[in-house]
């Protein structure tokens, strides 16, 4: 916490107009939260799989959907959220998205069929995908433009600790009580309590959120202006910076209309060219295969012969280079601008997905039927596949939240979300449900041949139709 505020302080150049910095660093921190419990619902599934199978009598197609109907509710819940966070408030929803949390991990462990799973697990999804478009939505609208990107890019920080903290909660339950499928405290089975250790984080979200004040900007689309004023002077204490910027958002938004999914089109008719970049930024950051890691690791790994326990250690230390890329990314963001993150990032995944497929047309099949690599392409494997970790959290992974959460003009940041988010989402659940059909169909070469050629596109795609947004005022955002 000192360093990123010594970098803040660094960053505040415009000290009249800058807000009390510990404010500031408290009020993001409550909206990371979301990020943590974002992560943390995505991860503590993969602990839960033999449970649920157990529990439920399911067989391999039910447990995968009952693995995957999150996302269903992630896509709805990213839509969602963005157009009613025009009209309700961001701090609003985020409250209404901690209740989410909090019921979904409730539900989720006292479930009795897969029917009544899969409910709460879609109420969990809507609760991740609102979470995902709102955090750095409200942290861009609170924080000034010299240190918004920092701030934003804790998000992803706080998703990936989430993601952590559901695994090592997983494993330590698990081993506490012998495994995951036997019964523990109170007579439950440990994979129960694996859902309901997320009370805890969702509790203390939805208590903390009460005190955090609303986004001034929504309060001026919302027409509130005493209250936008009452909130602005919290953030710009400096004499007349308040009512400058009052008057900056002011004419930043329509005076005849609220926020409308209309306004993604220009005048005549066509979609505004931001949010064509915005559905870029949000599917080429899934495209490019990231999920697969995350989601089918282990499952990866030991399709290439690494043993289990081998495949589970790969997976701890990608979560470790994640960990590390987003802290580079952090203390980078903001003096280099977002563009060149992305175009390093975009690069550099399609020359390690590149190392990867050359790696994986060498394996061999054994006697089982399995792929086995030899020792070096095995070390090349594992060294381009931490890389490419590397090279996305470095980059697409924290950017393109904070790009999607100030890239859209004032008055249409709650529907460029919206969409974004749907887009986002959707491309998460297409990815996720099409790597074990191709995995059977055209192996695992194949596979990341489609997503080294997406990363790839996604150079041309930065170069060409991405403007770089940081240090400027989100009044200053071009439609």
């Amino acid at each position: 916490m000192e360093a990123i505020e010594s970098q803040l302080n660094h960053a505040g150049t415009k000290t009249q107009e800058s807000p009390p910095l510990a404010f500031i660093l408290v009020i993001c921190s409550v909206a990371t939260i979301g990020g943590f419990l974002f992560g943390f619902d995505s991860g503590v599934i993969n602990g839960t799989v033999d449970g649920l199978q157990r529990a439920f009598s399911s067989n391999s197609a039910g447990t995968g959907f009952n693995v995957a109907s999150m996302l269903l509710g992630c896509a709805v819940g990213a839509f969602g959220a963005g157009r009613l966070a025009d009209f309700w408030g961001r701090k609003r929803l985020l409250l209404v998205a901690a209740a989410l949390f909090l019921l979904s991990a409730w539900g989720s462990g006292v479930a009795t069929s897969s029917l009544e799973f899969v409910f709460y697990r879609i109420l969990g999804g809507l609760a991740v995908g609102a979470a995902s478009v709102l955090s750095p939505a409200y942290i861009s609208e609170v924080a000034p433009a010299a240190w918004r990107g920092r701030l934003s890019t804790i998000q992803q920080v706080a998703i990936i600790f989430g993601l952590f903290a559901a695994f090592l909660s997983n494993y330590l339950l698990a081993q506490v009580a012998g495994s995951a499928t036997t019964e523990w405290w109170y007579g439950f089975e440990a994979w129960r309590w694996m859902f309901w250790v997320e009370m805890l984080p969702a509790t203390i979200f939805l208590v903390a959120l009460l005190w955090i004040p609303e986004s001034p900007r929504y309060l001026v689309i919302s027409r509130q202006i005493d209250r936008a004023r009452q909130e602005l002077q919290r953030l710009y204490p400096g004499e007349g910076a308040a009512e400058t910027k009052l008057r900056e958002v002011r004419d930043s938004v329509a005076a005849d209309h609220r926020p409308r999914l209309a306004d993604l089109l220009d005048g005549t008719g066509k979609i505004r060219s931001v949010v064509w970049v915005g559905i870029g930024l949000a599917t080429f950051q899934q495209l490019v295969g990231i999920n697969v890691v995350f989601y089918y690791g282990a499952v990866l790994w030991q399709s290439v012969g690494f043993s289990e326990s081998d495949a589970l250690m790969i997976n701890v230390i990608s979560g470790a280079v994640s960990i590390g890329a987003c802290l580079i990314a952090l203390g980078l963001i903001d003096r280099i601008g977002r563009k060149p993150l992305l175009f390093a990032g975009s690069a550099g995944m399609a020359v390690t997905l590149a190392m990867l497929v050359g790696a994986f047309t060498t394996a061999s099949l054994d006697a089982g039927g399995k792929l086995v690599l030899s020792d070096q392409m095995g070390l090349v494997a594992l060294v381009a596949a931490n890389a490419y970790v590397f090279f996305f959290n470095f980059s697409w992974g924290p950017v393109m939240w904070v790009m999607l959460g100030e890239m859209f003009p004032n008055q249409m940041r709650g529907s460029g979300l919206a969409v974004a988010g749907l887009c986002q989402w959707g491309s998460n659940f297409a990815i996720t449900l099409t790597f074990p059909l191709l995995l059977a169909g055209i192996g695992l070469a194949g596979a990341y041949s489609l997503y080294m050629i997406c990363a790839a596109l996604s150079v041309v795609f930065v170069v060409r139709m991405v403007r770089e947004t940081a240090g400027l005022e989100l009044e200053e955002m071009p439609g």
